[in-house]
């Protein structure tokens, strides 16, 4: 940074026609107040500041009227006036309240397939990573699913940051990254198979990645807002291991301390990660790998059923449906109530099973 800046300040330049009414609006009916006037026997110029904004009003300016969005809590005096106004220099201010629970949408439940041979190019996001839309509906915004690479290793250009989510998980696919977490200690090496969760707004950055690395990342609900927080260092000082956040606390789940048991599908066994425990039911994530038999027709009853075939094939069966045959990269999501069947499985066939919520029930035919 360069520390001759560190000093200076910003200002928004709006054009006033007349100085006083304009004055009016922004400090007696917004709310803002008078930092400067001038000159003194006739002003031209006067700046104001509030809600982090400094604008700088200049009678004659060449500059457009703006559109300012003023974000209030449920306590603000702002929640009185109407939620838009016009400044008399014709400059737009949206009122908007915020919310302060965060807001889960209705799932909007659909069979899901989508496969990594019919896939458009990958996209990219933050901090210069790839990403591939797993489902592209979002399930009418209830998850975003993704899948992500770094093709290239090394130190990733991130910084400390929380998400507004209600449940998030980061599986690794394959390679490793370092990461660090808000009150979890030094940092860690997240290695291929093994996956944390983020609960709500814990800061965490991405420090380094392995050549090709690739994760599954499930976000709850699609949308959510990622903050930079330019004041937290990680690692922190303090270290609290079973803090929760939003009710939830973090985990790290380890493949070399995974203990393996049977699956609710016959045929096959698995590990669960505990993340249903950790985060009240919310959510739970299992990884199933095959281990001989014959397949049987099933459903199940919870909100959202999620996969992705990390290893070997199967072919998916769906009632009412055309079979669709399965294979690394690929992903589906079998609505609840649908009846569906694995069968064709490969011995080295592994899935990755996100669900929501953590625990429900599977029905046999």
């Amino acid at each position: 940074m360069n520390n001759k800046l560190v000093n200076a300040q910003a200002e928004i330049i709006l054009p006033s026609v007349g100085l006083n009414e304009d004055i009016d609006f922004f400090t007696k009916t917004i709310g803002m107040q008078l930092n400067e006037i001038f000159p003194a026997d006739d002003p031209s110029v006067a700046v104001i500041s509030g809600f982090g904004l400094r604008i700088r009003l200049e009678k004659g300016s060449l500059a457009p009227p703006s559109f300012i969005k003023i974000f209030v809590d449920t306590k603000s005096h702002l929640n009185e006036l109407k939620s838009n106004l016009t400044a008399p220099n014709g400059c737009k201010i949206e009122i908007i309240k915020t919310v302060e629970e965060l807001i889960m949408p209705k799932t909007n439940h659909e069979f899901v397939v989508r496969r990594l041979a019919d896939q458009a190019p990958w996209v990219i996001g933050r901090a210069g990573m790839h990403y591939r839309d797993l489902i592209p509906s979002r399930l009418g915004g209830s998850i975003i699913a993704s899948h992500i690479r770094i093709p290239d290793g090394g130190p990733v250009p991130d910084m400390v940051h929380y998400h507004t989510v209600g449940f998030q998980l980061i599986f690794c696919y394959k390679g490793w990254v370092d990461l660090v977490y808000e009150d979890q200690g030094e940092p860690f090496r997240l290695h291929q198979g093994c996956c944390v969760i983020q609960p709500p707004e814990i800061r965490h950055k991405v420090l380094f990645a392995s050549d090709n690395i690739e994760v599954i990342e499930i976000g709850v609900p699609a949308e959510h807002v990622t903050t930079i927080d330019h004041n937290m260092k990680l690692p922190n000082q303090t270290v609290n291991k079973n803090r929760k956040f939003k009710g939830q606390k973090f985990v790290h789940h380890k493949v070399k301390d995974a203990k393996w048991s049977q699956f609710r599908l016959s045929g096959f066994e698995a590990r669960d990660t505990t993340i249903s425990d950790n985060t009240q039911n919310i959510a739970g994530v299992q990884v199933a790998r095959f281990i001989g038999g014959d397949g049987y027709w099933t459903s199940h009853n919870s909100d959202i059923l999620f996969n992705f075939v990390m290893s070997g094939s199967l072919v998916l069966e769906s009632e009412g449906k055309k079979s669709n045959q399965m294979k690394p990269g690929d992903a589906f999501v079998i609505p609840p109530n649908m009846k569906t069947k694995y069968s064709a499985c490969t011995q080295d066939l592994e899935l990755l099973e996100v669900s929501l919520p953590g625990k429900f029930d599977t029905t046999v035919f």
